[in-house]
């Protein structure tokens, strides 16, 4: 039971999502206004952060990114992620995080 209990702790502590799928649906969906792609810096809309500076903000987590997902923001459309490609976009934009050095 404990072997159980601990697996379902480690399961839980993991980000879901897809980081591939993510840069699909992001590509698709949020490309429009959002650099999303690692490495571009400039966003076609220039209110739009790029998802590689979402990725570098301090403290930047997958909830703090699902929260900011849910939240209305005054230059961002009113749209609803679903869940499961939400939990893709997270997975991709915390895939944009800078690896520390060692």
């Amino acid at each position: 039971m404990a072997t159980g209990f601990m697996l379902s702790l480690s399961a839980y502590a993991q980000e879901p999502g897809d980081a591939q799928t993510g840069y699909a649906f992001a590509q698709r969906n949020c490309a429009e206004c959002h650099a999303v792609r690692r490495g571009q810096t400039e966003s076609p809309n220039q209110d739009a952060p790029s998802f590689e500076s979402v990725a570098k903000t301090r403290g930047m987590t997958g909830r703090a990114l699902v929260v900011w997902l849910q939240t209305s923001h005054p230059t961002m459309p009113n749209f609803l992620i679903p869940e499961k490609d939400r939990d893709d976009v997270v997975a991709y934009i915390l895939s944009l995080k800078p690896v520390p050095a060692q």
